[in-house]
């Protein structure tokens, strides 16, 4: 039966190349945007309507819930490990043991940064009333994202599905592997060859700092004495001071686009033009590479090429390691894995 079923897809995919967009994993298995078709048709309306809602609360969570899709799939893949709670487990040697899960919330990327998870919350809960045990916690978080673009004024992309949820998490991979605000532009360029993204994802994918918010903390040593200090326009250094002191203020908050911080835009690519990114990692695309600053200049001085490479990173990104087929489970709760 199985069987018959997947030829039966493979056969209207041939036929019907511009309707179904099959995304091809090097480990085995595919995706595809068509997956919940008939096991759960109603499933991309549930989480757009509750992702609607949420955003409409708190405009922030629409740069929430893409961080959450972007640090799962930097860690292990796009398996939704990040939404995995602790549950007993004291160090990285027993991840991935029956109820011995060290969270990567605690990873040092994540810590008073990453939420949204009760937005993921409220969409299983809904998706498990209307179709148990069917959609993946990592679909929801890769569907969200988009969702989340779309509704802050961003492009739309056919998000391909078929993700299944991990056994385990990594703290240890969430601090190692997540990109850092004050690393090298070499460190960066090469956490993403690790995950199979090139120089061009790099600059597209940043365009997500276009939304969303950074603490003070994530950019402090640049306003203060630090060798990055030269790249950052002075009257824009001195306005970010104002509320992110040499000495406390770590949490305060700062629209990571000054210019349109609740819009899906191109601007942040105008401002890293201007010496007006807030991270160093934002402006060193903009100092210290011939290659990305030629990308920035294309992506500022046209956003219709920045949202189309965008939306083709971002379905390159979803396919980091994903499990398929028996591989991995469906969580009931996206917090907890099942027994």
């Amino acid at each position: 039966m199985a069987r018959s079923a997947t030829l039966t897809i493979l056969f209207i995919a041939l036929m019907t190349p511009t309707l179904i967009c099959f995304s091809k994993i090097t480990n085995g298995g595919y995706l595809y945007p068509q997956f919940y078709y008939q096991s759960c048709p109603q499933a991309t309306s549930i989480i757009r309507s509750i992702v609607a809602q949420a955003i409409a609360k708190d405009s922030r969570m629409a740069a929430s819930l893409l961080r959450l899709h972007f640090h799962d799939c930097f860690v292990k893949g796009c398996d939704a490990s990040i939404l995995l709670d602790n549950d007993g487990a004291v160090n990285d040697d027993l991840v991935g043991s029956l109820h011995n899960i060290v969270s990567e919330k605690g990873s040092v990327p994540n810590t008073n940064s990453v939420r949204g998870f009760e937005v993921i919350d409220d969409i299983k809960a809904a998706l498990e009333t209307a179709c148990p045990q069917i959609v993946s916690c990592a679909d929801i978080l890769a569907l969200a994202a988009r969702d989340s673009i779309v509704l802050a004024g961003g492009p739309s992309w056919e998000v391909p599905v078929g993700r299944r949820d991990s056994l385990g998490a990594s703290l240890h991979g969430s601090n190692r592997n997540i990109p850092a605000p004050n690393n090298t532009l070499q460190t960066i360029i090469t956490k993403f060859k690790l995950n199979g993204l090139d120089i061009t994802d790099l600059v597209a994918l940043s365009g997500a700092h276009t939304i969303g918010n950074a603490r003070c903390t994530s950019f402090k040593q640049r306003l203060y004495g630090n060798k990055h200090n030269d790249q950052t326009d002075k009257l824009f250094a001195a306005q970010l001071q104002t509320n992110c002191p040499r000495s406390g203020g770590d949490e305060n908050l700062f629209f990571l686009d000054y210019v349109t911080p609740m819009k899906f835009d191109n601007s942040y690519y105008r401002n890293l033009m201007d010496s007006k990114g807030l991270l160093t990692s934002d402006q060193i695309l903009f100092k210290e590479n011939q290659e990305t600053m030629r990308i920035v200049k294309e992506y500022a001085d046209n956003q219709d090429i920045f949202f189309e490479q965008f939306s083709k990173s971002m379905i390159k990104m979803g396919n980091i390691s994903p499990l398929t087929g028996f591989r991995g489970q469906i969580r009931k709760s996206c917090r907890m894995i099942e027994v």
